[in-house]
């Protein structure tokens, strides 16, 4: 974020106050903006401004090195470099002052930085200064590999990180503990041979690597996924008593609320009602209500359990394993909303028009008791008129006035104009010992869309009262695709004659018209991955610049304080600014919260990392007897060096060097997407479906190699593989929420 001579942030009004200009000359100085954005010169962000590609104020940095002075070299942990470039160095300031105790910074380690432009710096010094504000984690001397014994009971360790691939690791027959060969083992550094090869000792055997439980455990000590709770914290969650009705909790027992989750749900952290709204300034409304876990009431600030849901951010969900970000205890049963059980929960009631506009809202802490707990299936049958023995009695007091509330917020959505991308997600079944069974698509229902629209009411409404009470939160913000990214779509489209002006200011609602414009036609996948591609990643931050995805103006996470550490912050801003009682955010700088949302925003990124790793080593373990076979695909990515692939049947990912193509020369086409044979103009493109051969599985790596078996752009092929794609599973919600 750009800073002004004095600190603040430059924005319009910034500019404005400095030069002087007043009355319409301002409408001048926002054109001139207008034009410098559209032309790259100035990144917006909300309603600030900055250089395109500029670090935040707040960045999470890793160490990578000293200069020739020994002056420590970091660079973001978060850089997109396809639309940025290179990385850009960071020059790290030591403390003038080391406080007693303080931890340093050094080589390899992780840490929040606040950030600035160096503007004395030369052509070849680091383009930003640092000072380290909070050290996240030590360099890591730990590794994760597959142990291989001779026959002298020593060996090497073959470590799974891609880019440790090939590094020479001795353990000695002392140092491997019981691990067996074959085991998938964690190790520490422990010195280096006579003849120069690192030395390991194995710190942890986590069994065989053959064992598809073990695939998981791979992406926790990987990634650094605290997956063991401090034992103060343990301690903690024993001691917390389920409270009863008292003076802080308004007594909503008889409400029928109720919750609807998947069926293998473990925690039930939100429930809903519905009602007709009976005032008269309002027919044929309604009043919609949405009950969340009071998990602030059991996990104060500056706690064990806090420090350790903070060092979480977020829980992690695996196909054999879920890592919770709060104990079982608190998650699994004081905080889940069990049927006929009291529980206390933050609830806002929302008022809506009978064509879906919100009127109003106001929350309270209460103590509810969930009238029935659903899964999202057995909700939709009985909607559709096949009640069971525990919908049946709900269908006309519960069920029902669900059902009419969702249907005014769709004409609400509708005018919204939220973007609609046709993302059908995969979900990976496993069979009771473990490993891999089937692929599905679950089905989308309305009950999901219900769901999801009535906690987007209750998210948008927590923003707009922590506003309006000027109490600090952490917004789940989704900025608008830059520029570069919007020319590029704009070049693309004109390869296959959609028009898309550059340099317009697009909302949501551009989108939807040109994926509406390809509906059904042979670019349609192809649309939809490269406007997808276009989008920037939403994250968690202090300030308030919009949602894009949801063409929101506001919004915040409220609704999972049990698995989000980001809603736990709302819940607590939400109990300060209504003075409900017990467990109020206390007073907390801009700094401190926008070092907290730099945390949970790289955590979500961990995670979903983790979880995308999974799921690439389990199915290439499923896949790796089946060398040779051929699989129907769809091309996923191309670059100058060859194909990515997705499987249509299992979701995989795999790649196919160009090398194998042909004996052709293939030139890549970077607006196209495409790569094209000189000589007889065959050619690949995103969203292409193919056949391929299964050359070469890695299962450790989650790595797959193929070659092309057959090319969709014949006609027999590409109709043959056009039905298959027909049967792409329903739209799922977007990690951008």
């Amino acid at each position: 974020m750009a800073k002004s001579g004095h600190g603040g942030k430059i924005g319009k009004r910034e500019i404005a106050h400095a030069f002087g200009i007043k009355g319409a000359d301002k409408i001048e100085l926002k054109r001139l903006l207008n034009e410098l954005a559209a032309e790259g010169a100035i990144e917006k962000r909300g309603r600030s401004m900055t250089k395109p590609g500029a670090l935040p104020a707040v960045a999470l940095v890793d160490v990578i090195g000293r200069d020739a002075d020994g002056e420590l070299i970091a660079t973001p942990v978060e850089w997109d470099e396809d639309e940025f470039g290179p990385a850009p160095r960071i020059l790290i300031r030591a403390p003038r002052r080391a406080r007693p105790g303080e931890p340093l910074p050094g080589v390899g380690d992780r840490a929040l930085a606040r950030t600035e432009p160096d503007n004395d710096a030369g052509p070849k010094d680091p383009p930003y200064l640092g000072r380290v504000v909070k050290l996240l984690a030590r360099a890591r001397h730990r590794l994760i590999g597959v142990l291989r014994l001779d026959e002298t009971g020593s060996g090497r360790v073959e470590p799974i990180d891609k880019k440790q691939a090939g590094r020479d690791l001795f353990v000695a027959r002392e140092d491997r503990g019981d691990a067996n060969d074959g085991d998938l083992v964690s190790v520490d550094l422990a010195g280096r041979t006579r003849l120069g090869s690192a030395r390991v000792r194995v710190r942890e055997s986590l069994g065989s690597v053959k064992n598809e439980k073990a695939v998981s455990l791979i992406a926790l000590r990987a990634h650094d996924i605290p997956d063991v709770f401090r034992a103060e914290a343990l301690e903690e969650a024993a001691k917390v008593h389920q409270i009863s009705h008292g003076a802080h909790h308004e007594d909503w027992r008889n409400l029928r609320l109720v919750t609807i989750d998947p069926p293998d749900a473990k925690d039930h952290d939100d429930a809903v009602h519905a009602a007709p709204d009976d005032a008269p300034d309002n027919p044929g409304g309604h009043i919609v209500t949405v009950a969340i876990a009071d998990v602030a009431w059991y996990v104060r600030p500056h706690t064990a359990l806090d420090r350790d849901a903070l060092e979480r951010g977020n829980s992690v969900y695996f196909p054999d394993r879920v890592v919770p970000m709060l104990p079982e205890r608190i998650s699994n049963d004081l905080c889940s909303l069990r049927a006929l059980e009291d529980r206390p929960a933050l609830a806002v009631r929302i008022r809506i028009s009978g064509d879906g506009r919100k009127l109003g809202h106001r929350f309270h802490r209460v103590m509810m008791r969930s009238a029935a707990k659903l899964n999202y299936a057995q909700a939709q049958a009985a909607i559709d008129g096949q009640p069971d023995q525990i919908t049946a009695p709900l269908l006309d007091s519960v069920l029902r006035p669900l059902w009419a509330a969702y249907e005014a917020t769709k004409h609400a959505r509708s005018r919204r104009g939220p973007l609609d991308l046709d993302l059908p997600e995969r979900k990976i079944l496993l069979k009771p010992d473990g490993s891999f069974d089937r692929v599905v698509i679950p089905q989308r229902l309305d009950a999901h869309r219900l769901i999801e629209e009535f906690m987007i009411l209750a998210n948008v409404a927590a923003a707009e009262t922590l506003e309006e009470s000027r109490q600090r939160l952490i917004y789940r913000a989704h900025d608008e695709p830059s520029r570069e990214k919007l020319s590029a779509l704009s070049e693309f489209l004109g390869t296959i004659g959609v028009k898309f002006a550059k340099g317009q200011t697009v909302r949501a609602a551009n989108f939807n018209a040109i994926l509406a414009k390809v509906k059904g036609m042979e670019h349609e996948n192809l649309v939809n991955e490269i406007i997808l591609r276009t989008q920037a990643q939403a994250e968690y931050t202090h300030e308030n610049y919009g949602h894009f995805g949801l063409n929101l103006r506001r919004y915040a996470h409220f609704t999972s304080p049990i698995r989000r550490y980001a809603d736990l912050i709302v819940h607590r801003a939400l109990i300060a600014a209504l003075k409900l009682g017990p467990g109020a955010m206390p007073d907390i700088l801009v700094s401190e919260l926008a070092e907290i949302a730099a945390r949970i925003s790289a955590a979500e990124r961990r995670a979903m990392a983790a979880e995308r790793e999974t799921v690439d080593r389990l199915v290439a373990a499923h896949l790796a007897d089946r060398i040779g076979a051929i699989f129907p695909a769809r091309i996923s990515g191309v670059t100058r060096s060859g194909l990515f692939v997705r499987l249509l049947e299992t979701g995989a990912d795999g790649f196919v060097p160009a090398a194998t193509l042909g004996r052709d020369y293939f030139s890549f086409d970077e607006a196209a997407h495409a790569l094209t044979s000189k000589r007889s103009g065959e050619t690949y493109r995103l969203a292409d479906h193919i056949e391929v051969r299964l050359v070469e599985a890695a299962p450790i790596a989650g790595a797959l190699r193929f070659e092309v078996a057959s090319s969709a752009t014949g006609a027999a092929a590409k109709a043959k593989l056009g039905q298959r794609a027909k049967a792409r599973g329903p739209k799922q919600p977007r990690r951008w929420r």
